[in-house]
């Protein structure tokens, strides 16, 4: 539902209300699924990471097919617009591109760049202080290093994930874990070596930011992860733009440990909390 405010998006070239952004039915997005994003915060109108975020979206767009109507300087000036017209201090902007307008409905045409800014929701105190229960689905995501728009596993997988009482669902391949629908998988072994996948993952942003502040204080291995390996671990957390550092307490009925957050993972949620405050001051 839309609120009061006067919200717009970028689209075609133009701003426009947020209400009056359409795409055609003949976009690749709706005929086939077909098409790339990114998704960045802002924080006191200021975008946090906007470098990464658009470096991944130009990969993204490489991988996929896909040319950026665009430059990056191009994009970053038509982003400090769009904050400027819209004045959410504290929100989500997502960059979206499409295979476009298909004359026949599979082959790829000029790409259609939408981007919408719209106020953002973050987990509250009470959730990473509960932590959160996750299981686990057998799934690799195809090009793992783009991050598309088919989302359809993840979706698909919500009624599963409530019924059994979670609130989130990790993929894994043969026992070997990569990542969730839109986040990133960390675990910290017994010997306090802080673990993520390596490989068929997403590159997170925040993912990257959370290896930088742990290799300041901990062993860390980019490596592969097992479902033993959570079995055994002594805490367990996701990373995602939205989601920062959140606990995993729980995964598949089974505690983590003693199935509460872990010291390791609360005090990076803080370094990045504190690194995030310094990108907006700065």
């Amino acid at each position: 539902m839309l609120s009061d405010h006067k919200n717009y998006a970028y689209l075609h070239g133009e701003f426009v209300p947020l209400e009056n952004a359409y795409l055609h039915v003949s976009d690749l997005s709706i005929q086939r699924g077909y098409g790339i994003f990114d998704f960045f915060k802002v924080q006191e109108e200021a975008p946090l990471f906007l470098e990464h975020y658009i470096s991944r979206f130009f990969q993204s767009a490489q991988l996929m097919g896909l040319p950026v109507p665009l430059s990056e300087e191009q994009l970053k000036a038509t982003l400090a617009e769009l904050l400027q017209k819209n004045k959410l201090p504290n929100s989500g902007v997502k960059m979206i591109l499409t295979g476009g307008y298909s004359a026949n409905g599979y082959d790829p045409a000029a790409p259609n760049l939408l981007i919408t800014q719209q106020a953002l929701t973050l987990p509250t105190q009470e959730q990473v202080a509960r932590g959160i229960k996750i299981i686990t689905h057998e799934y690799v995501r195809e090009l793992p290093l783009a991050k598309t728009i088919n989302y359809s596993m993840g979706i698909r997988l919500l009624q599963e994930v409530k019924a059994r009482q979670a609130d989130d669902v990790l993929y894994h391949h043969g026992g070997v874990v990569t990542e969730f629908p839109r986040s990133n998988f960390f675990l910290l072994t017994q010997d306090n070596v802080l673990v993520t996948p390596a490989q068929e993952v997403l590159l997170g942003v925040t993912r990257r930011n959370v290896l930088e502040l742990a290799r300041q204080q901990y062993q860390v291995q980019e490596r592969t992860v097992t479902l033993e390996d959570i079995a055994q671990a002594r805490e367990a957390f996701m990373t995602s733009t939205t989601k920062r550092v959140l606990p995993i307490v729980e995964v598949d009925g089974k505690p983590v440990n003693d199935g509460k957050p872990g010291p390791v993972t609360l005090q990076l949620l803080e370094q990045l909390l504190e690194l995030e405050q310094k990108q907006f001051i700065d």
